[in-house]
């Protein structure tokens, strides 16, 4: 049941999680929306802690975001997960409902897709995926909506390869696999959705061809990336980390405090704020 005097509370739980820019983001949107009474926090949590931490939980928890490594160990602690979470099998927004239930969804999803959108890309012909990891799933079950042709994968060993195939077969998506020695091949595809860690694509830059396409780079920290800067700097278009964060929050706040359409322009404000002040 919901809190009965009005005060509710939200968290971003994961490890590590200092660094997490959800609660600067969720923040603005209660302050733009008028909701005083909310609260969210940051709660450094791991697996072994999580189902502890789920225990505890007053009627005054409206939601949770979950980063890693809790995306997939929060499963069996909910009564219930959305097809787009099931899709992927990675949960990163928890809902307690007014009954008590927990319900599970993934944001990541929606959020790139909205977030290719907001730069013009409704649909793509092909596209390259650089990296393998939990991101890059999610980067393949969003082109499952707007991709009608093959994704390439460019991964640095055969059991990603397989494991992103496995996926592409899952999703319905033509994925084609690539070693990663021939990255540089990837650039020319006209959307690429670059997943890696910071300063994996940086020996990529000089390759960047005269007229690129779109580049989604997940990351926000440090930004730009090297890939990013070499792609602007070819009047490429670029969809950053930022913009997917921002995404993807707007959708949870609107999931947890019922309030739609959640502020994008006050969350993506305060996001850019809080990176120039680190």
């Amino acid at each position: 049941m919901a809190s009965t005097d009005g005060r509710r509370r939200a968290a971003v739980l994961g490890s590590p999680i200092a660094h997490s820019l959800s609660p600067v983001l969720h923040r603005a949107a209660y302050a733009e929306l008028g909701l005083d009474d909310w609260s969210y926090d940051r709660f450094e949590v791991d697996e072994a802690g999580l189902p502890g931490f789920i225990q505890g939980l007053d009627s005054t928890w409206a939601g949770l975001s979950l980063t890693m490594p809790l995306k997939r160990a929060i499963i069996p602690l909910l009564d219930s997960i959305s097809e787009t979470a099931s899709s992927v099998e990675a949960v990163n927004t928890v809902v307690f409902t007014d009954d008590g239930r927990r319900t599970g969804d993934n944001t990541d999803i929606p959020g790139m897709i909205a977030a290719l959108r907001e730069r013009g890309v409704e649909k793509t012909e092909s596209a390259a995926v650089l990296g393998a990891g939990a991101t890059a799933s999610s980067a393949l079950a969003a082109l499952s909506e707007i991709c009608t042709g093959p994704v390439t994968a460019y991964v640095r060993s055969r059991e990603r390869g397989q494991e992103m195939r496995g996926w592409g077969e899952r999703l319905g998506v033509d994925v084609r696999i690539s070693d990663w020695a021939e990255a540089e091949q990837a650039l020319h595809a006209p959307l690429v959705i670059a997943t890696t860690p910071a300063g994996a694509t940086d020996a990529l830059t000089d390759a960047v061809p005269d007229r690129p396409g779109t580049l989604f780079d997940v990351l926000y920290e440090p930004w730009p990336t090297g890939l990013a800067a070499a792609w602007a700097a070819r009047n490429g278009a670029v969809v950053g980390g930022l913009d997917l964060l921002v995404h993807q929050a707007v959708l949870q706040v609107e999931q947890m405090t019922g309030h739609s359409p959640a502020p994008l322009a006050a969350m993506r404000r305060a996001g850019e704020e809080a990176l120039a002040a680190r």
